[in-house]
């Protein structure tokens, strides 16, 4: 079972203020990104059929804070662990390295839903060939 993913990607130009740092906003995508290969790592997907339902994984939650700025054309490692896993949600946290120093630290809480055509989405347990490959992270002291 796996609790924890690394990728690193190089920062564009697009990622970029007037300022010349990543934009804030872009932490949140990196994030959300993290997550979407993390789950494809194990042969999932946010937006997939089971057992004849389509389901997705909305945000529930984001949050991000930031320590140092990054730049273009930095190399910026992200690693996401999996903080919390519920019946229904998974609470990621998502560190940011440029280097050896950590720059930024977010975290992103996703929901498991049915989504039907012409209904609302509806939360539902995860299903167990999602769930079975993924585990909390063991080595970090958690909060409930």
């Amino acid at each position: 079972m796996a609790y924890e993913f690394h990728t690193r990607r190089c920062i564009e130009f697009e990622d970029t203020d007037a300022a010349g740092i990543v934009h804030f906003a872009r932490f949140h995508v990196f994030m959300e990104q993290a997550e979407h290969q993390f789950l494809r790592s194990l042969g999932a997907s946010v937006h997939m059929e089971v057992d004849g339902e389509l389901i997705s994984w909305p945000r529930l939650a984001s949050s991000c804070e930031f320590f140092h700025p990054v730049r273009f054309e930095d190399q910026l490692d992200v690693c996401l662990s999996v903080r919390r896993k519920g019946n229904k949600a998974i609470t990621y946290e998502c560190e940011f390295f440029v280097g050896d120093e950590e720059v930024a630290k977010g975290e992103i809480t996703s929901v498991c839903c049915v989504c039907a055509p012409g209904e609302s989405m509806r939360a539902i347990p995860i299903p167990s060939l999602i769930g079975d490959k993924i585990e909390q992270r063991p080595d970090r002291d958690l909060e409930s």
